[in-house]
């Protein structure tokens, strides 16, 4: 490492604890983005059929970074201080989650393949990018995985912002090659 100047005009080592947290950061985000969800449907579909990916890319990486900084900034940990907002948003996590377990087993049971249409009139950016909004933004899952998990977890750190940025960066790097 290289010294830095500091205040004082001395010569030190800068923090030790940002790579240890960013690296974390980077391993934890890149765990929780991983599972394939609507989410990550949405920005495979766009992607294979060539459409409109990069809008797509874009607004789950930076809702991504919305949602991290916020966990970070302290919205997870005051919704794990409050036990009764913490069951109400584990709840609806839930609830979300058992729908997509009944909409794969449904699919599952069915006779048909996993096909991605390919075809018809490409999709307006306007509505791509509503839809990727609302795949993002009313999914339970995201703020518990994001603001709540990561959030908590950064806490933890040495250098709580230099883990929401592996975090990010965990993001950024998932959803451009999805996309």
């Amino acid at each position: 490492m290289r010294p830095v100047p500091s205040v004082g005009g001395m010569w030190e080592l800068p923090d030790a604890g940002i790579a240890p947290s960013m690296l974390t950061g980077v391993a934890t985000g890149f765990g929780l983005i991983v599972a394939i969800g609507p989410q990550n449907a949405l920005v495979l579909r766009q992607g294979v059929r060539g459409e409109r990916a990069g809008i797509v890319v874009a607004v789950c990486v930076l809702s991504d970074l919305v949602l991290i900084s916020a966990g970070t900034a302290g919205l997870g940990a005051l919704v794990s201080s409050h036990p009764t907002l913490l069951g109400v948003a584990t709840l609806a996590g839930c609830l979300v989650l058992g729908s997509y377990a009944a909409q794969a087993l449904r699919r599952a049971l069915g006779s048909g393949s996993l096909v991605v249409d390919t075809g018809g009139p490409a999709a307006d950016p306007g509505a791509v990018a509503a839809r990727t909004l609302a795949l993002t933004w009313l999914n339970p899952h995201v703020y518990l995985d994001t603001v709540v998990l990561l959030g908590s977890v950064s806490t933890t750190q040495a250098a709580p912002w230099a883990f929401a940025a592996g975090a990010g960066i965990a993001s950024l790097v998932w959803f451009s090659l999805l996309g």
